[in-house]
C-alpha cells in the first residue's frame, strides 16, 4: 500500500511493488485503492481482482494488510457496526453546604 493524502486524512493506493523499493516509491502497477475515512465499510476498498489473481499467479506476495483487504473484498464480509455506548445520566450538582456549617468553618479557622 502506497500512502497518499494529508495529515490525519490517509488514502492508500494498493500497488504491485518490487520488495526492494521504498513504500512510497515507483510502483510496477496500481491495482486498487483503500480509503479508511469512508463511513460505508463496503466502499472503502476498490480492487481489480483479476489483476490481483494474475500477480499472485506469477509469485507476488501481498502484505498482511492487503491480504486481509483482498479476503474481505472476495467474501463481502465487512462486519457489523458496533452499537453506540449507552448514554450515562447527567451527574447531579453537588449540594451546597448548609449555612450554619459554612459560617462555623471560618470562625474555627480564625480561633486557631
Amino acid at each position: 500500500m502506497k500512502r497518499l493524502g494529508r495529515k490525519h486524512r490517509p488514502f492508500y493506493r494498493i500497488c504491485v511493488m518490487d520488495q526492494k523499493k521504498a513504500r512510497d516509491g515507483k510502483a510496477i502497477e496500481e491495482i486498487g485503492t483503500y480509503d479508511p475515512m469512508v463511513k460505508d465499510k463496503s466502499k472503502r476498498v476498490v480492487l481489480a481482482l483479476d489483476r490481483v489473481d494474475y500477480w499472485k499467479s506469477v509469485g507476488a506476495q501481498p502484505s498482511e494488510k492487503v491480504a486481509i483487504l483482498i479476503e474481505k473484498v472476495r467474501k463481502g464480509n465487512w462486519g457489523t457496526a458496533k452499537a453506540p455506548p449507552p448514554l450515562t445520566p447527567p451527574k447531579e450538582p453537588a449540594a451546597p453546604a448548609a449555612e450554619g456549617e459554612a459560617a462555623e468553618a471560618p470562625a474555627e479557622a480564625a480561633a486557631e
